[in-house]
């Protein structure tokens, strides 16, 4: 990483700030928030989904390092420092694991070093690079991560941004394919088969902010996993996979659907 302060677009609106915003955040400009309060004029619980989407990673995280023994994780398209991040969440459970986060946002880079932090016996880096350089992010985060050990490849809410459906299907494969057996993949990603003003919050979207997005299937979204055995409850709407027993009554879905798989 360096101590450059890189450029930030202030007036494009960007996915990071926009997120951000949703979840209570103070990373964000006038541009992100416009965007922002416009889909929620659509979706008035995209706040609340966006926190959903939060929780399948904190749950996910904790899951893979705590009851399926995982010490090193990937976190392809990290977003802002939030509450919460995955080395905070897996290193609670096992404080020897190592986290390497992977953005191209030019503020994800200026916040990068609170991602930084880490328990004394583990280890996190933060890897400036796109998506679309699967073999770069795997030639970089094999400084901190060993590649012939299990690895948690965490893709989440970023590969809808791949707008050619084979195209993100390779980058995953690319990705996956330096994972050794035993590894995990964990993607979430937008839907539009619960709401049908989902779609009208993607047109929004691409109308005004970077990068563009498109939404899946749940069939699609399953695609991704091609090669891995699904972990129950398999893809399903992100407040139903594995929900804390807290939860009680009916859990409402919502247009964000997410998976966890393992590598044979």
């Amino acid at each position: 990483m360096t101590d450059e302060t890189p450029a930030i677009q202030h007036d494009v609106p960007q996915t990071a700030r926009i997120w951000n915003y949703w979840l209570g955040g103070k990373d964000h400009f006038p541009v992100d928030r416009q965007v922002g309060d416009d889909i929620l004029k659509v979706i008035p619980d995209m706040a609340l989904m966006a926190r959903a989407t939060r929780d399948f990673l904190k749950r996910a995280v904790h899951h893979l390092a705590a009851d399926l023994g995982v010490r090193q994780f990937l976190d392809v398209g990290t977003g802002l420092p939030t509450a919460d991040n995955v080395h905070q969440v897996a290193q609670r459970a096992a404080p020897s694991v190592r986290v390497v986060y992977v953005d191209n946002d030019p503020l994800v880079l200026a916040h990068a070093r609170a991602l930084l932090t880490s328990s004394r016996e583990g280890r996190t880096a933060y890897l400036d690079a796109d998506l679309r350089e699967p073999e770069r992010i795997i030639a970089g985060a094999a400084d901190t991560l060993d590649f012939e050990q299990p690895v948690a490849l965490l893709l989440m809410g970023i590969l809808g941004h791949i707008t050619d459906y084979d195209e993100a299907r390779a980058i995953v494969r690319r990705l996956t394919a330096a994972l050794p057996s035993g590894s995990y993949l964990a993607v979430y990603d937008a839907t539009n088969v619960v709401d049908p003003a989902t779609a009208k919050a993607a047109e929004i979207w691409n109308a005004s902010a970077e990068p563009p997005y498109v939404l899946r299937s749940p069939a699609q979204i399953e695609g991704f996993f091609e090669g891995f055995e699904l972990l129950p409850p398999g893809v399903v709407s992100c407040p139903l996979w594995h929900p804390p027993a807290a939860d009680i009554g009916e859990i409402t879905p919502i247009d964000e659907f997410c998976g966890v798989g393992r590598k044979p």
